[in-house]
């Protein structure tokens, strides 16, 4: 029997060498890859906040990916979980 694969949503915050090293577009390409949803960001702290929704797995690969980034040092990331967003289409890069 097949069962549903369960869609979480987290805020994702990420510390280290992460702004002005491609992370934004890195995460673009592998939210697309994988199918997720959501949202990335620059904060003025030099940290990189994200929401991303999809099952776990969607959730590991983009962060893996992103963590293959030639330039990007994620020394450590902060994660909440959230309520899903059922109507959200799409990932993009968000501006304060």
């Amino acid at each position: 029997m097949l069962t549903r694969r369960k869609t979480v949503r987290k805020y994702i915050r990420f510390y280290g060498q992460v702004q002005a090293v491609g992370f934004r577009w890195t995460a673009m390409q592998a939210a697309k890859l994988y199918g997720v949803t959501g949202w990335v960001r620059n904060e003025y702290d030099d940290s990189v906040s994200m929401e991303i929704q999809g099952t776990e797995r969607q959730i590991d690969d983009v962060i893996a990916a992103i963590e293959r980034g030639t330039y990007i040092v994620i020394d450590r990331m902060e994660v909440k979980k959230l309520e899903t967003v059922e109507e959200e289409r799409g990932f993009r890069v968000r501006y304060h």
